[in-house]
């Protein structure tokens, strides 16, 4: 059993190294060893992986990732813990500590080609835009997710259409892996327990995209343009953004079988889709200059 696992060791630790937290890093550190088993368990981790950690905190996932791959490269920000992982972490030279944002790291730079899995505790406050970032820009790095996050994001990553819950998050989610929630986690498993809850995700990422989309930027402005007035009909949200007619969008919803009467937050990824490479054709045919279209 770590010692990191222990609420008094982490307060000694910390004591020590003369740290307090900050919250706007949303450091909150997992002290449960049955958690930790069950997210290493989750990750089906092989001999010879690569895992990519954001925010080790103290280095409590790190050790027991350590001890089960080839090499583990942990992303932390906030410069202060640098010292303390050295410590922890002490007698693992597989892995590898960057001090950097995650927000701005350059993750094809640094992973292999070989893809790589991210495995993390996810600070709450990066959570969405990160892993928003990584399936959009940098899905090409990962063959598998396993995260922590907060249970609202969780939810929003699995969400099916026509929920509150579905949006942006969750179609760029379905359109680029197999989502899972796999079980909630308490409040009491942190030290300082946090004031939301939380939920483990796995994501295994698609070598191929489930759907052609017909330009993946394209497909991503879409998407984007619909959720952002999700209550609207598709004829109004498409209509202004991508100056089609109304006349054009029916012949479009009536090729497709797709009813443009429908709210966006109603359409499946697939339909989504389907939508996006329709009305990308289209605009090419015109001759418009589609935002997005590549060449």
């Amino acid at each position: 059993m770590s010692k990191l696992t222990s609420p008094g060791h982490v307060s000694q630790l910390l004591a020590r190294h003369q740290l307090r937290l900050k919250k706007k890093w949303g450091q909150h550190f997992l002290v449960d060893e049955n958690i930790l088993r069950k997210i290493v368990l989750a990750a089906e981790l092989e001999k010879e992986d690569t895992v990519l950690e954001v925010g080790p905190g103290l280095g409590v996932l790190t050790e027991k990732l350590a001890g089960q791959v080839s090499k583990v490269i942990a992303l932390e920000v906030d410069g202060r813990l640098l010292l303390v992982l050295k410590e922890t972490l002490a007698g693992y030279g597989n892995v590898e500590i960057i001090q950097a944002d995650a927000l701005q790291f350059d993750y094809a730079e640094v992973l292999p080609q070989a893809p790589a899995k991210l495995v993390a505790n996810l600070p709450y406050n990066v959570a969405t835009p990160l892993l928003y970032r990584l399936l959009k820009a940098n899905r090409d790095c990962f063959v598998l997710f396993v995260c922590m996050i907060q249970k609202e994001v969780a939810e929003r990553l699995c969400a099916r259409p026509g929920g509150k819950e579905y949006g942006v998050l969750s179609v760029v989610a379905q359109y680029a892996a197999q989502t899972e929630l796999l079980f909630t986690v308490p409040g009491t498993v942190f030290f300082p327990r946090p004031e939301v809850s939380s939920a483990v995700v796995r994501l295994r990422l698609h070598q191929q995209p489930a759907y052609d989309t017909g330009n993946e930027p394209f497909f991503y402005r879409v998407v984007e343009t619909v959720f952002a007035k999700r209550r609207k009909t598709l004829f109004n949200t498409l209509h202004s953004a991508f100056a089609i007619t109304k006349e054009e969008l029916a012949g479009i919803g009536l090729a497709l079988g797709l009813d443009m009467n429908r709210r966006g937050e109603t359409l499946s990824v697939r339909e989504l889709a389907e939508l996006s490479r329709a009305l990308y054709a289209f605009q090419a045919e015109a001759g418009l200059n589609t935002p997005g279209r590549e060449g």
